[in-house]
């Protein structure tokens, strides 16, 4: 249940905008590694990434290429060309609807990879169905093989600052779960106000959460560094009052190699070492890949590629 103690915790929250604009300028300033420094923490970002894909359009063929991108993201020569070949650099899981999730494992399963695969589920990604739909289709992707759940919250309860309900929701998701990690998604396009985001995150923790995620990549704003400011800064007020870590993922919007440097820089300046990990830090993307290999490409060869010269995710 939602305890007396949390519940004036989350309703005294005040998230100050000129600060959290003010240090996500500053973010946003740093200066990013170069050369060889640049390419460990590309390659390190690659083994964060939750390589996506959410399309009307998606078939057993694109979710077979997807699967195998995943298993070998970066070129093998030119891993082998930094001595990274033999290191496991996969990304950290795929991340598919749930109709797709069966595929996916067996696909993985036939490459003797043992990467997880993570599902979209609660009436992904607007979460407007009944709740028991909602329940039963993350029954269904974990009995399909989905060892992650990235969950959406019910906006409605947050926007009308029914915590206790919110909390209840996604604390039914958290059992439909199982042994199944699960990522909750904020939706942060939707909720309006900083303090908003900054209370939804406590209660998605509150609630059992193991990660809290920006967006569902389908709204108008997503990943934004202001907005990861207050959700980082309340993972660390939750791990100070309480001793547990939950992770975060940015998601939506994530394109470029740059991009993704900034985001660990965010990370480590905010959470710390410990969070530079794929158990704890995730990034949500499509094409961001792509744009890694290119750099990659360019750190080994002195050149950029033809789009033609590097296998599609």
């Amino acid at each position: 249940m939602f305890c007396h103690c949390l519940i004036t915790w989350v309703s005294k929250v005040r998230v100050n905008t000129q600060a959290v604009l003010k240090r996500a300028q500053h973010i946003q300033g740093q200066k990013i590694p170069k050369k060889q420094w640049q390419a460990a923490w590309l390659l390190k970002a690659v083994t964060c990434i939750d390589l996506t894909t959410l399309a009307g359009d998606d078939t057993p063929s694109n979710i077979h290429r997807l699967c195998l991108k995943a298993v070998q993201p970066i070129r093998y020569d030119l891993l082998k060309k930094m001595d990274m070949h033999n290191k496991g650099v996969t990304t950290a899981a795929v991340c598919v609807y749930p109709s797709r999730v069966g595929e996916a494992v067996i696909t993985l399963k036939a490459a003797n990879s043992s990467l997880p695969v993570a599902s979209v589920a609660t009436g992904f990604p607007a979460g407007q169905t009944p709740l028991e739909t909602r329940l039963q289709e993350v029954r269904m992707a974990v009995a399909h093989g989905a060892s992650e759940i990235d969950i959406v919250i019910n906006r409605k309860l947050a926007l009308a600052g029914q915590w206790e309900a919110m909390y209840d929701e996604i604390h039914q998701f958290r059992e439909a779960c199982g042994d199944a990690h699960m990522k909750t998604i904020l939706a942060i396009g939707e909720l309006g106000t900083f303090t908003n985001i900054y209370k939804a995150s406590l209660v998605a923790m509150m609630a059992g959460s193991d990660f809290i995620k920006t967006s569902t990549g389908k709204e108008v704003v997503n990943a934004t560094y202001p907005v990861a400011i207050v959700m980082v800064r309340a993972i660390r007020d939750y791990y100070l009052f309480t001793g547990q870590k939950v992770g975060f993922k940015p998601a939506g919007g994530i394109r470029t190699a740059q991009e993704s440097l900034l985001w660990f820089t965010l990370i480590k300046e905010e959470l710390g070492n410990d969070w530079l990990c794929p158990h704890l830090f995730r990034l949500g993307a499509s094409s961001l890949l792509a744009d890694i290999e290119r750099q990659i490409y360019h750190h080994v060869t002195g050149q950029y590629p033809a789009y033609h010269e590097l296998p599609m995710a």
